[in-house]
């Protein structure tokens, strides 16, 4: 559906009318002193993220494979997507609609959170949205619940903050015709009780490809009310609006076939002027949190979300390997995804003779419906080639707001952990989650096609050792549920929904704090079922997909000056006992074996205020097929950047310029099996390409 351009300076002018309000208010009051490092941020070090029920934890000495984006690094790369950050972390898969980690594929909704509650992950998100993004490498299911073995996805909203802080960003780049976004926070009485922060966005304009179009909108609103000096109300509401047409379709093998050299994403006719996505995204929050008596915390919180989504992009399947391809359009996936989450969380700590304890105990779980379009299905527009690409005649798309109740998912987990402190070098964390789940489908009738009913424990333990406070060594277990898969429609079995699965890991690994940088190191092995459609025609658990790794990870100040965040990830992924010598021991589909990601940035000396900044990113050879009989090459990009703080009208202004994909390399990437759920199906890969070289550049005024 086509949103008419007239609509879209609405947020601009909110954003103009509110910055003129407040800068009004703010010329009574005395300047604010805006740096680049405000002494209430964290070093590397120093960082936290919440784990499950047990709050709040210092990454460093924690028994898990953790990494943060922080909001210096956001606003430095003006990084504008959930998808753009993960980049930068090479254990994570982020390229596809469901993000993952070490390889394994997430889910919809188990995988992803919003301070903590779950949410859509197939739907989009603005980074100016969040402060920062907390990821857990591997299983999570026994602080969270059953979940994919693909780790833990935490997006940390914008707080309001103490003081009156305020900033206004306009900025262009590569197919933008303009973007202006503003970020207000402060207090809203004189007691300062009641604080409120305020994100706006508007970012519209065409994208890389001729005659194609983007829009992106956010309105982001969180109001904190210290009811008293021990209890905080946190509440949330945002709506983002994300629109593209005309950009590169996906692109999709046929039996036998392999993928040719990567072409220009700027080609026109990739993709379909018409053909994209239009997503609409509602979510609201609210947090209550009380501390008993310094030693013990409480908090319960609730979150919905709505997410309507009209996707029509479409598929370029290739039918030989001469670059010919045919092109089709789907309209029956999902066109809402709604959710009601929650969580109830109770932490503290107590002594027992010699053994000191953190214990955390609580309830988490959702409601997950989905519904689809009843009139969608699959067009085939036309064929073409790669040397000659064609623009197809619009299909007829169905009303995406006539839907139907497709599917409803629920789970509710409940949690305890126990962390036995024995030494200052020696402590135990043991984590469980007893858990019900619940799944059903419906046909477009409103009758109940499938169901299922089932319950079950994941369970972890770690044991950590601190011969010196600056290193932490440990070892974990961890076992973990997750929702069973529905057989595909070209089964016999189409339809049924599979018992859960369990997943296992082991993980060993190391943090050392060496004054303000954190180097981590992980080696691991995850199991889990593999399901697919056996030679019976049977949708079934068949297989293992077994994955084995190293971790390397760098994050903090290496000099005063030179700050670094990166590093590498070697994977071994394998498919196992499938009964077939052409797949068994295969490497996955689309999974490399090395992957490496570095940002650095450096503050020059002689010029103050100013800093350059670089990346790099390598991605390896990927395979396509089950019997690792066609590859993908591997890939590297190279980013560049700097950014300029100085004073402008005796106001703090930062100058950025930011260029990605520096030497424009073409290269496939988000190569994904044929099949949806997991890495099952039959093997036939799709693909997208990389995007080309882009710059942006911006203006930042604080104050």
């Amino acid at each position: 559906m086509e949103i008419k351009s007239r609509n879209t300076p609405l947020i601009s002018l909110i954003s103009v009318s509110i910055l003129m309000a407040i800068h009004a208010q703010a010329a009574e009051q005395p300047a604010l002193t805006v740096t680049a490092n405000p002494n209430n941020t964290p070093s590397s070090v120093e960082k936290k993220a919440t784990l499950g029920n047990s709050g709040s934890q210092e990454i460093r000495n924690t028994p898990w494979s953790v990494q943060t984006v922080s909001p210096q690094l956001m606003k430095r790369q003006q990084l504008k997507s959930i998808s753009d950050i993960y980049r930068y972390m090479p254990s994570v898969q982020g390229d596809g609609a469901r993000p993952q980690t070490r390889g394994m594929q997430g889910s919809v909704v188990q995988n992803s959170m919003i301070d903590g509650l779950n949410v859509v992950s197939t739907t989009d998100y603005a980074a100016a949205q969040f402060d920062h993004l907390e990821v857990l490498n591997g299983l999570a299911g026994s602080l969270y619940g059953p979940a994919n073995p693909a780790g833990l996805f935490n997006f940390v909203s914008k707080r309001p903050t103490d003081s009156p802080q305020h900033s206004v960003t306009i900025g262009a780049g590569t197919g933008i015709s303009h973007l202006l976004a503003g970020d207000f926070s402060g207090p809203l009485d004189d007691n300062d009780r009641l604080r409120y922060r305020l994100n706006l966005l508007d970012d519209e304009g065409s994208g890389y490809v001729t005659g194609s179009k983007k829009r992106r909108q956010l309105v982001s609103f969180a109001l904190d009310a210290n009811l008293t000096d021990q209890t905080v109300l946190e509440t949330n509401f945002s709506y983002y609006h994300f629109y593209d047409k005309g950009l590169p379709g996906k692109f999709a093998l046929g039996s036998g076939l392999t993928f040719p050299a990567a072409p220009d994403p700027k080609t026109a006719h990739l993709g379909q002027s018409y053909a994209g996505d239009n997503n609409h995204t509602l979510t609201a929050g609210v947090h209550l949190k009380h501390d008993f008596d310094g030693n013990w915390q409480g908090e319960v919180a609730v979150l919905r979300q709505i997410a309507d989504r009209e996707s029509t992009a479409v598929t370029n399947t290739f039918t030989d390997n001469q670059g010919h391809y045919t092109t089709t359009t789907s309209s029956a996936t999902a066109s809402r995804f709604t959710i009601n989450s929650y969580l109830a969380n109770l932490n503290g700590e107590v002594d027992t003779g010699w053994i000191h304890h953190q214990i955390a105990a609580g309830v988490r779980g959702f409601v997950w419906k989905n519904m689809n379009p009843k009139a969608g299905g699959t067009s085939t527009l036309g064929s073409a080639s790669l040397d000659n690409p064609q623009a197809f005649a619009e299909p007829d798309y169905p009303d995406f707001t006539d839907r139907y109740h497709s599917a409803t998912a629920t789970q509710h987990a409940f949690l305890l952990s126990d962390n036995l402190a024995f030494s200052p070098q020696w402590s135990l964390l043991l984590a469980g989650s007893e858990s019900l789940l619940s799944s059903a489908n419906y046909s477009k009738t409103g009758s109940r096609s499938s169901e299922s009913s089932n319950s079950g424990f994941s369970g972890s333990a770690s044991l950590m050792y601190k011969p010196v406070d600056p290193l932490t060594l440990y070892v974990s277990y961890a076992d973990s549920l997750q929702q069973g898969d529905t057989a595909p429609a070209t089964a016999n079995n189409a339809g049924n929904i599979l018992a859960p699965y369990r997943s296992r890991q082991v993980e060993v690994g190391s943090k050392l704090a060496v004054n303000k940088l954190l180097l981590t190191a992980a080696l691991f092995q995850i199991k889990r079922p593999y399901a697919y459609t056996n030679a019976n025609g049977d949708y079934a658990v068949d297989g293992e997909q077994r994955n084995r790794g190293i971790e390397l990870m760098a994050d903090g100040d290496v000099t005063e000056r030179l700050h670094v965040y990166g590093g590498m990830t070697w994977l071994d992924p394998r498919l196992l006992k499938t009964a077939s010598a052409q797949t068994e021991n295969k490497q996955i589909v689309g999974l490399s074996r090395y992957v490496a990601s570095l940002f650095a940035a450096y503050d020059l000396p002689m010029l103050s205020g100013t800093d350059i900044h670089g990346g790099m990113h390598y991605v390896g050879r990927r395979s396509t097929d089950n019997q690792n009989e066609g590859w993908v090459s591997g890939y590297t990009t190279l980013d560049a950047g700097a950014a300029w703080k100085t004073q402008l009208f005796n106001t703090a202004t930062t100058f950025r310029l930011d260029v990605t994909n520096l030497t424009n390399r073409h290269y496939w990437t988000n190569i994904v099996p044929g099949g949806l759920n997991g890495y099952s199906g039959s093997g036939y890969a799709s693909a997208q390409l990389g995007e080309p070289r882009m710059v942006q550049v911006s203006m930042q005024l604080n104050f």
